[in-house]
């Protein structure tokens, strides 16, 4: 179905471009030009997603420059040759494509990118600002849905141990995205209810192979923003649901005071989808925050 955002996307200019990092090619999008009003910001995206989950928010930022890569093992991007897909190869791998294709900018990062950007900004990445959406600020498995969470070890070992044909069809099975989909939708609106259940069947299983897929999910449930925080200097904006099922609102609120500069904004309303189900929100609080003038996000 066609995207609630679309209008606005289709103003933005959009370039593919890629680059070598890592010993791999990363691809990743450019939306707006370098030299607009605003910063330069590089977008990190969530867990088994891509650069889409995240233009929505972009869609209501246009005069900023903001490029979104496709983490290593995702959408467009090939998985790093050698080691594991921990944290601490996203960690590294993100330094070097900030460093290479636009150092200085500011870094944003949603869910499971919260933890790669925090964890990259306090390994000494150079930004001057950090942008958390959906920050995963507490383990997990000790979330209000962390019977889920454990259910979902079991679901990612299994497809781990499985021979490769059935354990790769289990990670990508239409009815189990589904219900992850349906799990984490907090809207009642039938037509943005659809979008993003249709966003997630076609975005949500473009890993490369299981391997990766159970590589980034052990660094997903085994780190959160709270190791990092204290480490982080620079200004921090947390953007925090109300209704996160993995994060509650309490958790980020302590999060916030672990930072020695933070600011939190909360949304009502929704939960882990801020940037599916509340982007408008979030795009304004980033726009606050980086001090842009409002007119052009109407």
């Amino acid at each position: 179905m066609p995207s609630p955002y679309a209008d606005r996307l289709n103003t933005l200019p959009v370039r593919r471009r890629e680059v070598e990092v890592g010993g791999g090619t990363t691809a990743y999008w450019e939306y707006g030009n370098p030299g607009d009003e605003g910063p330069s910001v590089i977008a990190v995206h969530g867990f088994r997603g891509d650069h889409h989950g995240l233009e929505p928010v972009l869609a209501y930022l246009p005069d900023l420059h903001v490029i979104s890569p496709d983490l290593p093992g995702f959408g467009e991007t090939a998985p790093l040759p050698g080691a594991r897909h921990d944290l601490d190869r996203y960690a590294d791998w993100l330094t070097e494509f900030a460093e290479r294709v636009a150092p200085g900018a500011v870094i944003l990062g949603h869910s499971f990118g919260s933890i790669v950007a925090s964890a990259a900004v306090a390994r000494g990445l150079d930004t001057p600002r950090l942008i958390l959406i959906n920050p995963i600020g507490a383990p997990a498995l000790e979330g209000p849905k962390g019977v889920m969470t454990r259910l979902a070890v079991l679901y990612y070992a299994l497809g781990a141990w499985l021979p490769a044909r059935l354990g790769t069809a289990l990670l990508r099975n239409g009815l189990i995205v589904r219900v992850m989909s349906i799990t984490m939708a907090k809207t009642r609106d039938p037509e943005l209810r659809r979008f993003i259940h249709e966003q997630h069947d076609t975005y949500f299983s473009r890993f490369a192979d299981r391997d990766v897929l159970k590589d980034a999910f052990v660094a997903s449930v085994s780190h959160d923003v709270r190791e990092f925080a204290p480490r982080i200097a620079v200004p921090t904006l947390l953007i925090a649901a109300q209704q996160d099922d993995i994060t509650p609102i309490e958790a980020e609120r302590l999060l916030a005071t672990r930072f020695p500069d933070a600011e939190i904004v909360e949304i009502a309303d929704v939960g882990h989808l801020i940037h599916y189900e509340t982007p408008a929100e979030a795009a304004g609080a980033i726009r606050r925050f980086l001090r842009l003038p409002v007119g052009r996000a109407r």
